[in-house]
């Protein structure tokens, strides 16, 4: 299975495409979408025309989209939504299952603490993604937000099988 990551930003974004074998993670691709500087329509305009190439070029299975970070700057983070929901809708137009992650969740995923600081996330992006030339700091994020999917797909496939089993043992005796 093949998925995607999206790190959103307006000025760059980051993507990072990994497969997952089983419990093996590979790196396949990673890099960053830029927008020019300028009125605001033209520029996610351009940001989903990139990923639109990249979801044509590398044909995921699933993405993941980190989730936005409120902070006190309201116009910045408004932005930053508007950038998020031009990643949102380049997956959404071909079909794609989109998981959604808490900064804290990812980090938590890849690193083992949800605090952890952009140097420890790189190093162990680095660690189970080993010979990937990693394109600067919103493609690792990228990368991470990809790798903390693919962690949360692989617990959910025991989970169903396990529901499935109490379903058919409930209809059994029923």
């Amino acid at each position: 299975m093949r998925v995607l990551g999206i790190d959103p930003g307006l000025r760059s974004m980051g993507w990072g495409v990994i497969d997952i074998n089983g419990s093996r993670l590979s790196h396949v691709a990673n890099g960053q979408c830029t927008s020019a500087t300028g009125p605001l329509g033209p520029r996610l305009f351009l940001l989903f025309e990139q990923l639109r190439e990249i979801v044509s070029t590398y044909q995921p299975d699933g993405a993941a989209v980190e989730q936005t970070f409120v902070n006190k700057d309201g116009a910045g983070t408004l932005k930053l939504g508007q950038a998020r929901g031009v990643a949102m809708l380049a997956l959404a137009e071909v079909g794609l299952n989109i998981g959604e992650y808490a900064p804290n969740a990812v980090k938590k995923s890849v690193v083992g603490v949800g605090h952890a600081d952009k140097a420890q996330v790189a190093h162990m992006v680095g660690i189970q993604l080993p010979g990937a030339k990693l394109a600067g700091p919103d493609a690792i994020d990228a990368l991470a937000i990809a790798i903390c999917h693919a962690h949360h797909m692989q617990s959910a496939v025991p989970l169903a099988k396990a529901m499935a089993r109490l379903d058919r043992r409930a209809g059994a005796a029923g």
